[in-house]
């Protein structure tokens, strides 16, 4: 899979999904659609999207219920597409813990935009930066692009959202229960075998040999470290120890 965003967009009139789905592929998301609240579980399920627009009013199931469901489920950003002028429904959607709402009939350019905010708030990329870069890679959080020796590697979904955790970290420890949650949920909180196969997997992606570390550290007992500087070893207890650099060997990483 490709490590755009994805986004499932859930609306009972196919024209909107229709049009939400062409506008919002042409800005670089890709996009998956459900004509009601049931569907639109069984596809957040599914695919586990980056984020979730939901309209309110759906027959059966509507839009705060839905929410409500996925929420139990796993976090997820979520924006709601209200009918213009129903205030209460507005409110009620953010008391309940929407990230955002846009009105119908919205203005497509603004839907990306605020997709595109709410997405940056829920990794905690500040608007503008969000560049990653150490030996001869670099990691934009922003645009979801890991590029290597100049080349675009080709991550799978999973492998990009373990990178991206690590990556938006840099610098510090990672939890082995966190990064667990975060990317697979929280029932896979305590797989530290999984965690592992896929650690390796993102390590050889970003240039190291079979057996080694590379710029991703492992705390054994504890999690990981995406070691943007060079300067840390691996650790057990949590401790990084800092490691003489001799001059001329390799430049610092740096967080843009």
């Amino acid at each position: 899979m490709g490590t755009q965003p994805l986004v499932l967009v859930a609306d009972d009139e196919p024209r909107i999904t229709k049009l939400v789905s062409l506008a919002l592929t042409s800005e670089g998301f890709r996009v998956v659609t459900a004509s009601g609240g049931e569907e639109a579980l069984q596809k957040a399920e599914e695919v586990r999207p980056d984020i979730v627009l939901l309209d309110i009013v759906m027959p059966g199931m509507d839009g705060i219920e839905v929410m409500r469901q996925l929420r139990e489920r796993r976090p997820v950003p979520v924006i709601l597409l209200t009918a213009k002028g129903a205030t209460s429904d507005k409110a009620k959607g953010l008391d309940l813990g929407a990230d955002d709402y846009v009105a119908k009939p919205f203005d497509l350019d603004e839907l990306a935009a605020r997709v595109r905010a709410v997405l940056r708030r829920a990794m905690g990329v500040a608007p503008g930066g969000g560049v990653v870069i150490f030996d001869d890679v670099e990691i934009d959080l922003e645009r979801r692009i890991v590029i290597r020796g100049g080349e675009v590697v080709q991550l799978s979904r999973t492998e990009w959202l373990l990178l991206q955790h690590l990556a938006t970290n840099a610098g510090k420890v990672v939890l082995h229960t966190e990064l667990l949650t975060k990317v697979w949920g929280p029932e896979y909180r305590d797989d530290l075998q999984y965690l592992r196969v896929w650690v390796s997997r993102v390590r050889r992606k970003l240039g190291s040999k079979p057996g080694e570390p590379g710029r991703i550290k492992t705390f054994q007992g504890i999690g990981y470290l995406l070691d943007v500087d060079g300067t840390r070893t691996d650790g057990a207890g949590g401790d990084a120890h800092r490691k003489d650099k001799r001059p001329g060997e390799g430049d610092p990483g740096r967080l843009l």
